[in-house]
């Protein structure tokens, strides 16, 4: 799940070091892209697709018979304190090729209740256990755990029902809008987060590098795939972008289990033997910040070889350091 929806009131800078080294890069990104990158105003970027998605949820999402399936599916993505993160990079990672957002906005919203129903079933007793989510009740804590389950149940087929009948047939083809379902389908499935999930029920430490990519890489790498598809990308860019999403998602939650060890979050005993599955549970934090670093450079790398787009490819490289810098919170400025 891309980029947790825990944000904190004054985001900590993390200071990732420099001087480890990075193993994953052998490109060297331009410091004019870096530099521009920071130039780029992300936060009214981000604020400003957040407004737009926002509206077109609403719409979506409309309360009919049974009215608490409905209510229980609004309550978990119409939620205050939601970044939109998947939909967000889906629209940026589209726009990257010149296609207008319009072509994006129908997937967008798709992947938000896609990712809105993995934490609600993330969150049941059976699962992790989590009671409350960015600061309010869960799901299953308002609506009870069958409840629940239904509302995660139909929010995945709604999200492709809403691809299909609202994706504008005059900016993105047939063959596209195909892909992009398949995408979805692959992500969420059995070889994608249902499997980081499985794996992180287990308890296995010596998989948590392939927990973390499940559970926190596949909605970021389906989120800029997704928008690949819908502007046409070609394959070797597809790939790109894959690697690129995959990266920052996991990127954000080293961070967070940096920031948290760091601020000595107090944590029950539950999500203390859930960091066990994390980078700094089982490197500590000096190796995951080498981690996080290598994983910067990396999605940097990834995008150099869109330099070809101009500045279309700035919103991409600016969610890089947000990942890593937290330089603003998205959910104070809405």
């Amino acid at each position: 799940m891309v980029f947790s929806s825990a944000v904190l009131a004054n985001p900590p800078c993390v200071c990732l070091p420099r001087k480890f080294p990075v193993r994953c890069s052998s490109l060297p990104v331009s410091a004019a892209s870096q530099l521009r990158s920071t130039q780029f105003d992300l936060k009214t970027y981000w604020t400003t697709l957040i407004a737009e998605i926002d509206q077109n949820l609403e719409k979506a999402i409309t309360v009919k018979y049974p009215e608490q399936i409905y209510e229980s599916m609004r309550y978990s993505v119409l939620a205050k304190g939601t970044k939109r993160a998947p939909p967000v990079m889906c629209v940026a990672a589209c726009e990257l090729f010149g296609v207008n957002r319009i072509a994006a906005f129908p997937t967008a919203c798709a992947l938000e209740m896609v990712h809105a129903a993995s934490l609600i079933h993330d969150d049941l007793p059976c699962m992790d256990d989590d009671p409350s989510r960015r600061g309010q009740p869960s799901n299953h804590t308002v609506y009870g755990v069958d409840i629940a389950i239904l509302a995660g149940d139909a929010l995945f087929p709604l999200g492709f029902q809403h691809i299909v009948s609202h994706t504008p047939p005059h900016l993105v083809p047939e063959p596209c809008v195909l892909r992009v379902i398949a995408e979805i389908a692959r992500a969420v499935g059995s070889t994608g987060m249902a499997a980081g999930q499985f794996l992180d029920l287990e308890g296995e430490p010596n998989l948590v590098e392939f927990v973390q990519e499940k559970k926190f890489g596949e909605m970021s790498e389906c989120s800029a795939v997704c928008g690949g598809f819908l502007a046409g990308a070609e394959d070797d860019e597809i790939q790109s972008l894959r690697r690129y999403g995959r990266a920052v998602g996991v990127l954000y939650q080293v961070v967070d289990d940096i920031l948290e060890a760091k601020a000595q979050t107090p944590r029950d005993e539950e999500k203390k033997k859930k960091k066990g599955k994390s980078y700094v549970a089982f490197y500590g934090v000096e190796k995951a910040m080498e981690v996080a670093e290598e994983l910067r450079a990396k999605a940097k790398e990834e995008l150099d070889r869109f330099k070809k787009y101009g500045d279309s490819v700035l919103p991409l490289y600016s969610f890089i350091d947000y990942a890593a810098d937290r330089e603003f919170s998205v959910v104070d400025s809405r």
